[in-house]
């Protein structure tokens, strides 16, 4: 597990802004926003260390989402500001944290899940946030690191196979 410290910080509270200038700088629905950014370029960049070194605002990132994946207005869902910030935040300190990448993520809990935890949960330290998700499912850190290996010998195989 890794440290966190001030860059963990930084990131963890630029990606709760990015989720929560959604509202404003997409057509989108939330649900939709949300999966396009954890599938997107910039979310596979903002797993590896030196992103914060981009100096990227939010309204360029999701920009660039927009451009890797077309401009959209489908859905009609829309979370809260303060959801929409807390789920943005959830995300990437475990990703940092726990070394996992979003796309991983993403396939582990939904962002309506993260909707439906925001009461119950928000005041909590993220840690433990992650902590009674992981219990709830069923699984525990070392599945994360086995789901890693899993995934990463199955994109092996793809490419060995084109």
């Amino acid at each position: 597990m890794r440290e966190f410290g001030d860059y963990g910080l930084k990131i963890c509270r630029y990606q709760g802004k990015l989720f929560e200038e959604s509202l404003n700088l997409s057509g989108c629905s939330t649900p939709v926003f949300i999966r396009r950014f954890m599938m997107s370029k910039i979310a596979e960049r903002m797993d590896r260390e030196g992103f914060m070194f981009e100096s990227l605002s939010e309204a360029d990132a999701i920009a660039e989402i927009e451009e890797q994946y077309g401009k959209s207005v489908y859905g009609k869902i829309r979370y809260s500001r303060e959801e929409l910030y807390w789920i943005g935040y959830i995300y990437r300190y475990w990703s940092y944290t726990r070394e996992t990448g979003s796309k991983t993520l993403y396939r582990i809990v939904k962002p309506s899940e993260l909707q439906q935890l925001y009461f119950p949960y928000h005041s909590l330290d993220p840690a433990q946030v992650i902590e009674r998700i992981l219990e709830a499912k069923g699984m525990d850190n070392d599945d994360m690191v086995k789901r890693g290996e899993v995934e990463i010998l199955r994109r092996l195989r793809k490419e060995e196979n084109r």
